[in-house]
């Protein structure tokens, strides 16, 4: 079954593609999201020419040769570019086969654990622990991530003492029950990472996120190697030799690849495979309510190495503006801490049309 076109339907944020095969069959993905506009040209100039005319089943191929034939690009816009190509014929293939995309990959619907990722740093620790109490009784959950530091900040805080302060407080709003984790953005050098990480070991914190620039290997191993908890990281990694080198050497306890970022569903399959291989569990990275989440979501139901839980972002219109409206029936939602994979075929989802209407529109094809 050959792959007709290619179409992308762009805003700033967010860029939808829609594959359609010589059979009429179609399915939707996305690229990732932020700067997706520049991402659709990326689609269009160097992923569909490879893509057009191909076998829309072979998905490992397409995802293989794609960086060979464009070698001299390496790195993030290609990988972003190849995920909606990637995740349109994962969905493609589910409606054909009347299955979902994680039982495509050996899993089956059900319940994930989901935890509550704050994405702020500009709220005091008294008012996010409200917030965060807050949906703790509303939807149950029964694990957090907040930020510490500040995001690639050289060891200076986003105000002064901030850090030390809502450590302790969010282990006092939550109590002893509740799985509490951090996430750096590469704000520490080692040395600071490491004095932090100790304060958290002291107030239960599960999981310090990306400590070190996140491309400094070393620094995050020595972080790794010095504290007791899990230091997790790999977010912003897109070459599958960089994840080799970093699984090798064990920089990390927990991988945590973006599929958005990764460039699709088959690249973060091998990353997860080399993951289990060495015995670390994935806990992939998604941090909006695009469909990022779903796809995690899939592939946390198929993974052998899945890690404990979901990340879930908690942050609606006032922060994420562009997230709203995309489906015509949102695929989210929590009860009792658990997000739902359902059996719909493929990724289950209708995105919004008149979302699509007021997108900016492009197609490739083959020109029969």
């Amino acid at each position: 079954m050959k792959i007709r076109s290619i179409e992308t339907f762009t805003n700033e944020f967010v860029c939808f593609t829609r594959v359609t095969t010589e059979s009429g069959a179609q399915g939707w993905g996305q690229t990732s999201t932020y700067h997706a506009d520049i991402t659709a040209k990326v689609v269009h100039r160097q992923v569909a020419p490879y893509a057009l005319g191909q076998d829309a089943f072979d998905i490992a191929h397409l995802m293989d040769i794609i960086p060979l034939r464009e070698h001299k690009f390496p790195g993030s816009y290609l990988r972003r570019a190849m995920c909606g190509l990637d995740t349109a014929l994962w969905d493609l293939r589910g409606k054909l086969e009347e299955k979902p995309v994680c039982a495509l990959m050996g899993g089956a619907p059900g319940q994930v654990r989901a935890y509550a990722s704050s994405m702020r740093r500009d709220i005091t620790p008294e008012d996010e622990a409200v917030r965060l109490t807050r949906l703790r009784d509303e939807f149950g959950f029964d694990a957090f991530k907040f930020r510490v530091a500040s995001e690639c900040g050289r060891d200076v805080d986003e105000w002064p003492g901030r850090t030390e302060a809502i450590v302790p407080a969010m282990r006092k709003a939550m109590g002893d029950d509740i799985a509490l984790l951090v996430d750096g953005n590469s704000g520490y050098s080692p040395r600071k990472a490491i004095e932090v990480g100790h304060m958290l070991e002291d107030n239960g914190i599960s999981h310090f996120e990306e400590p070190c620039p996140y491309w400094e290997y070393e620094q995050t191993k020595e972080v790794t190697d010095a504290l007791s908890i899990d230091v997790t990281g790999g977010e912003q990694d897109c070459e599958l030799q960089n994840w080799r080198r970093m699984i090798d050497m064990r920089a990390v306890n927990v991988i945590q690849p973006d599929i958005c970022y990764m460039g699709g569903m088959e690249r973060t399959l091998e990353v997860a495979r080399m993951a289990d291989e060495a015995g670390l569990p994935c806990t992939p990275h998604c941090a909006n309510l695009s469909l990022v989440t779903l796809f995690t979501m899939h592939l946390l139901r198929a993974i052998p190495n899945a890690g404990k839980y979901l990340e879930f972002s908690i942050e609606g219109a006032d922060y994420y503006p562009w997230q709203q409206e995309l489906f015509v029936q949102c695929p989210y939602g929590i009860k009792d801490g658990k997000a739902i994979v359902t059996d719909a075929p493929g990724w289950g989802i209708e995105i919004n049309p008149d979302w699509l209407a007021r997108s900016t529109y492009e197609v490739s094809y083959v020109d029969t």
